[in-house]
């Protein structure tokens, strides 16, 4: 059959992407998500869902292609991969794409990486293989319409980064324009992922669903179709594509509109708490609130929380103390804010103080909020000792594609997050060459700084 106008557009753009600059807003933009993701896993190394995954390619053996971030493993760009997107996804810390229902940067920057190291590419090479995945990887699922594909147990969190890291690593393989439509066939036949993750109470199935499947199957069809492999022309149009598999009313058109127009990546949030995106809103609320009118926990009588039907249900009294949305709030308003290190403290969840300001929380899904753009809004509302009533609606959460951070603080962000694992030094470091990595000739420079 003859390959439709979608495969044709969607091939000569990832096959030439390494080859056309990035606008200066993308690459600023780009630097700030792959510093973002590059310190989620250097954090997420030390972390159950991260020490799984490095033990577990530790394991393996494999050519020595790339390494994985926070070890001394040299192996193949599959399984770095593997690893540094559980890494990736080993707590909250990573980004997310509101529209797509995805967080990007778990599974494309360690699949760009590694294949970056494997074939020795410099780092301008690097960030516009990134800009790429984001590009193709969020169109993915909002070519199947996220949100009804979400609601029939999809995990679009697996979806759309597995397109977006073949993509990025197909680039960076130097697949020809007539090669890529079977590298798009061989990650169609890997996708997969259902969404009872929300079950998984240690995060280490969740890590691999949003990290590590989709950055090795990535990697694995691109090196796969590199070697020769061949496949079908068109899995997304025919006798029994991808879209007849797949979603109730697909829009195949989504994957190629405003391709070169419209990056993507601008419009991924970057989170300013290192929790599950549900509770960013809520966080941001009460911050504000604090700080407004010098509250400490004492002076509140009730505090109820609003958000999205889906995003309370996620959030709801879990186990995890950086997804729980009860336990979160009662630290922000035990100590004013909320750090790493005490979003992740799981011993404060049997706190007698963190348990009394609990049972001040109330938790709600509202259905206004299920509907309201952009997504993840929340509302808090306080009733004082006293009678007085405060409220404040979260509408733009710092770190959104609407409200963005500064290249400051996502340079503090991921000092912080990088520092205590692998010191002062060495994270100033590996910062100020992520911010300079488009002078960076060769990718393996970096594994110095990512090695421990």
């Amino acid at each position: 059959m003859s390959i439709s106008p979608v495969m044709q557009r969607l091939s000569g753009y990832i096959a030439h992407a390494l080859r056309k600059p990035l606008p200066p807003p993308v690459v600023e933009k780009t630097k700030h998500h792959v510093l973002d993701t590059v310190a989620a896993m250097v954090s997420g190394s030390r972390l159950l869902p991260g020490r799984k995954g490095i033990s577990f390619v530790k394991s393996l053996g494999g050519t020595k292609e790339a390494c994985v971030v926070g070890s001394r493993i040299l192996t193949s760009a599959g399984n770095a991969a593997l690893a540094n997107g559980m890494l990736a996804h080993a707590d909250e810390t990573d980004d997310s794409h509101a529209r797509s229902l995805t967080h990007p940067g778990c599974g494309i920057v360690p699949a760009a990486l590694a294949m970056a190291e494997r074939e020795q590419h410099n780092g301008a090479a690097l960030l516009r293989a990134v800009a790429l995945g984001y590009d193709v990887g969020c169109r993915l699922t909002l070519s199947l319409n996220a949100y009804q594909f979400r609601e029939d147990g999809h995990s679009t969190h697996s979806f759309g980064p597995m397109f977006g890291a073949a993509a990025a690593a197909g680039a960076l393989a130097g697949l020809k324009e007539s090669q890529i439509p079977h590298l798009l066939s061989y990650t169609a036949q890997q996708a997969s992922g259902i969404s009872c993750w929300m079950r998984d109470e240690e995060h280490i199935e969740k890590a691999f669903d949003f990290g590590g499947m989709p950055a090795r199957n990535g990697v694995a069809a691109a090196t796969m179709v590199a070697h020769g492999f061949t496949g079908v022309d068109d899995v997304f149009a025919g006798e029994r594509s991808f879209f007849v598999a797949y979603g109730r009313a697909p829009d195949a058109q989504a994957l190629v509109r405003g391709l070169g127009e419209t990056y993507e990546i601008m419009n991924t949030n970057i989170k300013r708490w290192s929790v599950g995106s549900p509770i960013q809103a809520p966080l941001d609320c009460l911050s504000f609130l604090i700080k407004e009118n010098c509250l400490e926990a004492d002076d509140i009588e009730k505090a109820v929380v609003r958000v999205a039907h889906q995003g309370a249900n996620t959030t709801d009294d879990r186990a995890m103390p950086d997804i729980c949305m009860q336990h979160l709030c009662a630290v922000m308003l035990l100590d004013g804010s909320v750090s790493f290190k005490s979003a992740h403290d799981a011993k404060r969840m049997r706190d007698r103080r963190i348990l009394e300001v609990r049972k001040k929380i109330e938790l709600q899904g509202d259905d206004a909020l299920a509907k309201a753009m952009p997504s993840r809004q929340g509302i808090v509302e306080l009733r004082l000792r006293g009678g007085r009533e405060l409220r404040h609606h979260a509408k733009a959460v710092r770190g959104t594609a609407e409200n963005p951070m500064t290249r400051a603080e996502v340079d503090a962000k991921g000092y912080d997050l990088m520092a205590p694992v692998i010191g002062k030094v060495r994270a100033r470091r590996l910062c100020d060459a992520l911010w300079n990595l488009e002078h960076i000739k060769d990718v393996r420079r970096l594994r110095s700084l990512l090695r421990n």
